[in-house]
């Protein structure tokens, strides 16, 4: 099984180009570096519950729903 960190990359991956957005205007969104942004996607980053949060309310989704496809 893929480690939690690329499992939930890609899934945040899929979630923003749903909403049609660049790396760097999603981080914009979320107010987190494109870099660090770019990291979770790719599994590097362990992110903290608190960006974590700041993602979901960027996407307008409860945590739970972001966690669904991880």
């Amino acid at each position: 099984m893929e480690d939690v960190r690329v499992r939930f990359g890609k899934a945040l991956r899929i979630r923003r180009h749903r909403l049609g957005v660049s790396q760097e205007e999603f981080a914009d969104m979320c107010g987190l570096d494109r870099t660090y942004v770019g990291g979770i996607e790719r599994g590097e980053r362990n992110v903290a519950l608190v960006n974590i949060e700041k993602i979901a309310k960027a996407l307008k989704l409860p945590l739970s729903e972001l966690f669904r496809g991880v």
